[in-house]
């Protein structure tokens, strides 16, 4: 048996289809999980209840914790802790083998124009406090040789679900409206497409010398800038690439009246400088090639447009 928890987030569900290759035993586990595979088991649980957590590992051999609290700090600090305990707890009882889904908010910020598996880790963000204390949860557990796990780490997503670009630039696009972007357009960012993270996170997971280690997920190597993911997705819809720049004390003013760009200001050091995400240590072991952008775009848009067959989109005159 192979679990997913979490298994409804932008990677759960895409990573329960790549695992269909290596098992067809596979246990999905989320609040309301959805069927991927004919001969998933579905265990609906609520994993903010950390007394769900055994019942749910219980019989596995790996467990893929994939999990996306609501992005809130008060959330993260309230479920994180007390959830990555419990799972390493449950994984040690029934020798299940853990990969942990993680991102690169713990990476010290001054990195962030070139980040590897050996980035000094030293957070800048509240948010980025939380993964360090449950990442250093794990890694201590390793260092004790009380657990076979490993950290799968991704950037910043592109792909239908809790992307950035999609939120920021693709919808305004469809409405109508120039696309957004944090602090500057002219720096570099790297965005892991998920489904590329899922078919590793799946080859991760059943690789048994993967596992005690670090692993930066594949990622595309080319530094395109932030005006240059807006084109790529102008360029797809047949729209014009306008676009307007977010400065953090417009964050502020605007977290008055949505809540989550407020959360976003104290990340918003991952976009007023470059942020390279290097993924060539995975690249050189497994030689997964990672998705071109412009493929990862295109791909994007169509999942989004087949979901919402919504009105056509709106051209920017």
């Amino acid at each position: 048996m192979q679990t997913i928890l979490g298994a409804g987030g932008a990677i759960g569900h895409q990573l329960a289809r790549e695992l269909h290759q290596y098992t067809r035993n596979i246990r999905l586990v989320s609040r309301n999980p959805q069927k991927v595979n004919t001969t998933d088991t579905l265990f609906p649980a609520d994993l903010s209840d950390v007394s769900q957590v055994d019942r749910a590992i219980e019989g596995s051999k790996v467990v893929y914790l994939t999990v996306g609290f609501e992005y809130n700090i008060k959330a993260w600090r309230k479920n994180w802790p007390p959830l990555m305990r419990r799972v390493i707890g449950a994984c040690k009882k029934y020798d299940a083998k853990l990969v942990f889904f993680d991102n690169v908010y713990m990476y010290d910020s001054k990195y962030v124009y070139h980040m590897t598996e050996e980035t000094p880790v030293r957070p800048v963000s509240k948010k980025g406090a939380v993964r360090e204390q449950i990442a250093q949860m794990l890694l201590a557990e390793l260092e004790r040789n009380e657990l076979t796990a490993l950290i799968a780490r991704a950037a910043d997503f592109i792909g239908p679900k809790n992307s950035i670009p999609v939120e920021m630039v693709y919808k305004n696009f469809r409405k109508g409206k120039k696309a957004d972007w944090f602090a500057d357009v002219n720096k570099v960012h790297s965005f892991t497409y998920t489904l590329d993270a899922a078919k590793a996170t799946a080859l991760l997971g059943n690789t048994p010398a993967a596992y005690k280690q670090v692993w930066h997920l594949p990622t595309h190597h080319a530094p395109l800038t932030g005006k240059q993911w807006i084109e790529l997705f102008a360029q797809e819809m047949e729209v014009k690439a306008r676009y307007r720049e977010l400065p953090a004390w417009l964050l502020s003013s605007l977290g008055v009246f949505m809540p989550l760009m407020r959360e976003f200001r104290e990340m918003n050091y991952q976009y007023d400088r470059d942020y390279f995400f290097d993924s060539s240590k995975f690249d050189k072991r497994f030689g997964l090639k990672p998705t071109p952008p412009q493929e990862a775009v295109r791909q994007t848009i169509e999942t989004l447009e087949q979901e919402h067959s919504a009105a056509p989109i709106a051209n920017i005159k």
